[in-house]
C-alpha cells in the first residue's frame, strides 16, 4: 500500500476553469494498489500599491479498490478562490464520486455523481448523475487508448439568466496516452463530446492536452492546456474558455 501527496508549486492560469472536468487525468492508474490518496493545497497573498489579492486552491483525490480489484471507488474535490478588495475574481468548487466495475480486461461499467459551481460562467452551478461503459481499445507497452459513453441527467442553475433547466445528455470521450520508452515524458490527450439527446445542436466540448516530464523519480514538471466550448447557454449565446497551466511538483 502506498500514498502519494502531490503539491503544486507553480501554476499560471490564463482563464477560468470550465464546468466540464477531465476525469481521465484524475484517475489514479494503479493496477494492484488498493488505496491511493493525492492532496494539494496552495495559498498566495499579494499586495500591489495597497491592493491585496488572496488566492486559495485545494484539491483532494482518493481511490479505493476491492480485494478482487474489480470494484474501484474514486472521489475528487476541489475548491478555488481568488479574492480582492474589489470582490471575488473567481469562486469555484467541484465534487465528483465514481464507481467503476471491471467486467473484463477490456470492458468496465461506471456510475457517477457530480456537483460543481463557477461564478464566472453563465451556468454557475450544475449537478448531474450518470452511468455508462468504458472500453480499453489499445493496450500496449507505451501506448493506451480508452473509449467511453455515458448517459447523464443534469440540472443547471443560472442566476444571470434566472433559469433552472434539467436535461438528458449523452457523454462520449476518447483518451490517448503515450509514455516514452526512456520514461522522459508522457502525453495524454482527451476529448469529450456531450450533446443533448433532444437537440444535437446543443452540445459541449472539452479537450485537454497534458505533458508530464519527470526530472527525477520524485520530482516533475508539467503543462496542461484545457479548452471548453458550450454551443448554447441559457442566454442563447455560445461560451468558451481556455486555460494553460505550467507547474512542478514532487511526490513522497
Amino acid at each position: 500500500m502506498s500514498q502519494k501527496f502531490v503539491f503544486l508549486l507553480l501554476i499560471f492560469p490564463i482563464l477560468a476553469h470550465s464546468q466540464l472536468v477531465n476525469i481521465e487525468t484524475k484517475r489514479l492508474q494503479t493496477d494492484s494498489i488498493r488505496f491511493v490518496l493525492n492532496a494539494d493545497f496552495a495559498f498566495n497573498h499579494s499586495n500591489t500599491d495597497g491592493l491585496s489579492v488572496n488566492q486559495i486552491n485545494a484539491t483532494l483525490t482518493t481511490q479505493f479498490k476491492s480485494k478482487d480489484l474489480k470494484k474501484t471507488y474514486l472521489f475528487l474535490g476541489n475548491y478555488k478562490l481568488i479574492d480582492s478588495e474589489e470582490g471575488n475574481l473567481q469562486n469555484s468548487w467541484f465534487l465528483h464520486t465514481r464507481f467503476n466495475y471491471k467486467f473484463s480486461q477490456l470492458l468496465r461499467g461506471e456510475f457517477f455523481l457530480q456537483g460543481q459551481y463557477n461564478q464566472l460562467l453563465v451556468v454557475e452551478q450544475r449537478n448531474l448523475l450518470g452511468a455508462g461503459l468504458r472500453l480499453k481499445w489499445i493496450s500496449r507497452e507505451y501506448i493506451s487508448a480508452y473509449l467511453g459513453n455515458s448517459y447523464m441527467y443534469e440540472i443547471e442553475y443560472s442566476d444571470r439568466a434566472q433559469t433552472t433547466n434539467s436535461n438528458h445528455r449523452n457523454s462520449s470521450y476518447l483518451s490517448l496516452s503515450y509514455l516514452s520508452k526512456t520514461n522522459r515524458f508522457s502525453i495524454t490527450n482527451t476529448v469529450y463530446y456531450q450533446p443533448l439527446y433532444k437537440n444535437l445542436e446543443d452540445y459541449r466540448i472539452l479537450e485537454q492536452f497534458r505533458l508530464d516530464i519527470p526530472l527525477v523519480n520524485w520530482f516533475k514538471v508539467f503543462m496542461i492546456y484545457d479548452y471548453y466550448f458550450d454551443s448554447q447557454t441559457p442566454l442563447n449565446t455560445m461560451e468558451y474558455t481556455s486555460q494553460l497551466q505550467i507547474g512542478m511538483g514532487f511526490s513522497l
